[in-house]
């Protein structure tokens, strides 16, 4: 029998009704779609995790990018930072199935077999029993991704060096993509988390692998993918930014959402 890691936050971060949460999720997707760059190339994604009617808009700008590639990305490597439980490392759910209203995913168990062994990562239960860093992405994956595996990492106190470890062994082709979920800074007012946002998005397109939790909650992920960002030459860009002040919440106690692709560079000829 599977072991199923069930929806958490359905019913408060989206919609627990199927019908509503699909017509959320595509409306959000549809009306992202005059902001898509070419993403044919596209290798790993950062996207916000805060509910929808704060960080949807946000989120969706990226995951429009999937679409016309729904049918060749056949896993997911998804990594979010822990809020409730901690952990040392990155922690493995230790559940064959993640379960959304819209659906089950299957977790890639080939994928868990490769990276078990390092020492930085464990298996926490608890750590994703609550957490919704992760669940948030996964109803937008299901609605712009044909099947696919996931991989759901979430990451507590681990260095860059031990996260880029761990995406250097699942890498893998083409077919594989990262996406890494974090907000930016929190409950500053409109114009010091604008300040603030501002630089920490410079830094994420600089490739600076050195962001605080006060910058980006998912900085400990965030930092990790940078780094291996730039082993394996990626090239970042800036999607969407904004923050829960233009969205639906006040000015004066904001929280920050930017989304970031993450593209193969190209000289002038096409080649890598």
């Amino acid at each position: 029998m599977s072991k199923i890691r069930p929806a958490a936050v359905a019913g408060m971060f989206y919609e627990n009704d199927p019908a509503a949460l699909i017509k959320n999720v595509d409306s959000l997707i549809d009306s992202a779609d005059d902001l898509r760059p070419d993403a044919s190339d596209l290798k790993a994604l950062i996207v916000p995790h805060a509910g929808y009617i704060y960080s949807g808009m946000t989120a969706a700008a990226a995951y429009a990018l999937l679409e016309p590639r729904s049918g060749s990305i056949s896993r997911v490597i998804l990594l979010g930072p822990v809020h409730r439980v901690p952990v040392r490392g990155l922690a493995l759910p230790g559940s064959d199935v993640f379960r959304t209203p819209l659906g089950d995913i299957e977790i890639d168990q080939a994928a868990v077999a490769s990276i078990s062994a390092l020492p930085q990562v464990v298996e926490s239960e608890q750590a994703h029993a609550l957490e919704h860093s992760l669940e948030v992405q996964l109803p937008f994956l299901q609605r712009v991704l044909d099947d696919f595996r996931l991989l759901p990492l979430a990451v507590g106190d681990a260095t860059p060096e031990e996260v880029a470890e761990v995406l250097n062994v699942l890498w893998d082709d083409e077919q594989t993509l990262i996406i890494v979920s974090s907000d930016l800074s929190h409950f500053h007012s409109y114009t010091e988390a604008l300040k603030i946002d501002t630089q920490t998005v410079e830094h994420i397109l600089a490739l600076k692998p050195h962001l605080t939790h006060e910058q980006a909650c998912g900085g400990t992920p965030v930092n990790g993918m940078l780094l291996a960002a730039r082993q394996h030459g990626l090239t970042p860009e800036l999607i969407d930014f904004r923050n829960s002040g233009d969205t639906a919440g006040d000015k004066n106690r904001v929280v920050g959402y930017a989304s970031f692709a993450f593209r193969s560079k190209h000289d002038e000829a096409g080649i890598q």
